[in-house]
C-alpha cells in the first residue's frame, strides 16, 4: 500500500482523491457515479451511524423502513419539492428483460412489460412516507409520530466524487409528524442541535449552526436549519440540515388529524438527514500529506500494536505481551488490533497504520520486553516516544482523550482564522481568492442581490447564523440597507 499522497498545496483535490482510494476508504465502481465503499471505510461509517442512531434514539425517535421506488403521482403531488429534485430523478419505466432475438446472448426491455405508472427511484423520502402516514393519523391521540429511516438514496449528479457526491449515497432521513407549529420548529431545531452535537464532540469538527436563505432551503420546507464547516481548502461544506416542512406535505397528502377540540387540522411536518457526505467532511477536516487522521472517537482501531522481531521466539513473547496489553485496552472501551501479519514488514505496516489514520501506534521488540517499555507514536502529532509499561492503559486512555479535543481546538483555530469579517465587495473578491474560508458580510435580503454574488464570485450564502447579533449596515454588493451579516464562501 503506498502511502506517497499528492501534497494538498499542489492539488488538493487530487490529494483527497488519491487519499480516499489508497486509505482504501472506497472506489469507483462499475456504475457510473456509484462507488463502492470498502471495508475500512464503512467501518468508519459504521460508528457514525452507531453514535448517531443512539444520539436519534435518546431523543424518542424510531427506526422504521419505507420502499425505495416512488410512484410518480406520489412523488409530483407535492410540487415545490418534485420540481426540486425531477433533474436528478432515476426512472423506472419496465419490469422485465427478455432475450434479444436480433443479439445472442443480449438483452433487452421486454416492451410487453411497461409498467402502468412509472417509478420514481427515491432522491428523498417524504412523498412515500407522507402517503403512508395518511393512513396511520386520524387524531391527536396518533402524534408526534417520530420516525427516521436509515437508508440509500439516488440523485443522478452529472458530476461526481467519492463521498462527497455520488449518485448513490447512504444516508439517514428523520420524517416527523406534528400536533402543532411549536412543537414541528422545536423538533427540527432539536434535530439540528443532534448534528452539531454529534459533528463537534464526535467528528471534532467545529460547525456554524444557521438558517438557509429561501434560495438554498430544501424544496418543499418551510426553513431549512443547518450545520456549516469549513475544509482546510477554505471551502465551505453543508454537513446536516433540519427542514421544517411546514404543512406543505400534509395538504399534498391530505394527512389530517381531530384536535383536542374535535376540529380536524393538517399536520405540522420536519425532516432532517446526514449522509456518506460526512466521510468527506471528516477527511478533508484533519487529515494531512500523510494521510488519514481519525478522532479517535471514529477510528475503527483506537490503537495497534505492531511486534518487531527475528524469530518465532522473540514473537511468541512479544504476542504474549500485546494479549495482556490488549486485554486490558477493551476493559476500558478502547479497540485495539495485533498487527502480527508475516506478509508485511514493520516499516510497510507503519506506512499504513500512518495512512489510515490509527490514532496511536504501539512498536514492541525483544529489548522493550526486558525494559518493561513500548515505543508509542501520535498520529496527529507525528511524535513519538519510548514510555514504561506501568498504567500504560491510564496513559493512553488521556492520550486519546486529548487527540480528540486537540483535533477539535486545531480545526477550530483553522476556521476562526479563515473567517473575515468584509464591507466593500472589492475586498469580498480579493479575500475570496486570497485567503479564502467564510467571509462574515452584510446582505440585503433579496435573492437578486444573493444571485449576482454567486454568478461574480462562485460564492453562496452558506447560513444565517443563529447566533448572528443584530446590526445595521450596508450590503457588500448593493450597498442597500442590511439588518445583520451572513456567512459566503465557495462550498463541496
Amino acid at each position: 500500500m503506498s502511502k506517497n499522497l499528492t501534497s494538498r498545496e499542489e492539488d488538493y483535490s487530487k490529494w483527497y482523491n488519491e487519499l480516499v482510494v489508497k486509505a482504501d476508504l472506497a472506489e469507483n465502481s462499475a456504475v457510473r457515479g456509484c462507488m463502492v465503499i470498502k471495508p475500512y471505510g464503512y467501518a468508519i461509517w459504521e460508528k457514525m451511524q452507531a453514535e448517531l442512531d443512539r444520539m436519534f434514539k435518546e431523543t424518542g425517535h424510531q427506526n422504521a423502513y419505507f420502499p425505495l421506488f416512488v410512484p410518480k403521482s406520489l412523488f409530483e403531488a407535492e410540487e415545490k419539492n418534485a420540481e426540486g429534485f425531477a433533474k436528478e430523478c432515476a426512472v423506472v419505466t419496465h419490469y422485465r428483460l427478455q432475450n434479444d432475438p436480433e443479439n445472442k446472448g443480449k438483452l433487452r426491455v421486454d416492451p410487453n412489460a411497461k409498467l402502468e405508472e412509472e417509478l420514481v427511484v427515491r432522491p428523498t423520502s417524504e412523498a412515500i412516507i407522507w402517503s403512508t402516514y395518511k393512513g396511520w393519523i386520524q387524531s391527536y391521540r396518533d402524534l408526534p409520530i417520530l420516525i427516521n429511516q436509515w437508508a440509500n438514496v439516488v440523485r443522478w449528479e452529472m458530476r461526481t466524487r467519492l463521498f462527497l457526491r455520488t449518485a448513490e449515497f447512504l444516508w439517514q432521513e428523520g420524517h416527523t409528524a406534528h400536533a402543532t407549529k411549536k412543537e414541528a420548529i422545536e423538533e427540527a431545531e432539536l434535530m439540528n442541535n443532534v448534528y452539531a452535537d454529534f459533528a463537534e464532540n464526535f467528528m471534532a469538527i467545529p460547525v456554524i449552526k444557521g438558517v438557509k436563505t429561501e434560495s438554498e432551503r430544501f424544496a418543499g420546507a418551510v426553513e431549512t436549519f443547518c450545520i456549516e464547516a469549513l475544509m482546510q481548502d477554505g471551502k465551505a461544506l453543508q454537513a446536516g440540515t433540519s427542514h421544517f416542512l411546514g404543512q406543505n406535505f400534509a395538504k399534498a397528502f391530505d394527512v389530517k388529524f381531530s384536535n383536542n377540540e374535535g376540529k380536524l387540522d393538517y399536520v405540522w411536518a420536519t425532516s432532517w438527514g446526514v449522509s456518506t457526505r460526512l466521510m468527506g467532511a471528516l477527511i478533508m477536516t484533519h487529515s494531512d500529506d500523510k494521510g488519514l487522521v481519525l478522532p479517535p472517537n471514529l477510528a475503527p482501531f483506537q490503537v495497534v500494536i505492531v511486534p518487531i522481531y527475528k524469530n518465532e521466539e522473540q514473537l511468541n513473547a512479544i504476542t504474549e505481551k500485546a494479549n495482556t496489553i490488549i486485554k486490558a485496552l477493551k476493559s476500558k472501551g478502547i479497540s485495539c488490533k495485533f498487527d502480527n501479519r508475516t506478509t508485511h514488514r514493520p516499516g510497510a505496516k507503519f506506512a499504513q497504520h500512518e495512512l489510515q489514520g490509527v490514532p496511536l501506534r504501539i512498536a514492541i521488540g525483544p529489548k522493550d520486553l526486558e525494559n518493561g517499555t513500548i515505543e508509542l507514536a501520535r498520529r496527529d502529532t507525528l511524535s513519538k516516544e519510548v514510555i514504561d509499561m506501568t498504567n500504560l492503559t491510564a496513559t493512553i486512555q488521556n492520550l486519546l482523550e486529548a487527540m480528540q479535543t486537540d483535533l477539535f481546538a486545531k480545526a477550530l483555530k483553522f476556521r476562526n482564522s479563515h473567517t473575515t469579517e468584509v464591507d466593500d465587495f472589492e475586498t469580498f473578491k480579493k479575500v475570496l481568492e486570497t485567503k479564502t474560508g467564510f467571509i462574515s458580510a452584510h446582505w440585503d435580503g433579496t435573492a437578486e442581490t444573493e444571485l449576482k454574488v454567486k454568478e461574480l464570485t462562485k460564492a453562496t450564502i452558506r447560513c444565517i447564523p443563529l447566533n448572528m447579533t443584530k446590526e445595521g449596515g450596508k450590503c457588500v454588493y448593493s450597498g442597500k440597507p442590511s439588518k445583520g451579516r451572513v456567512l459566503f464562501a465557495k462550498a463541496y
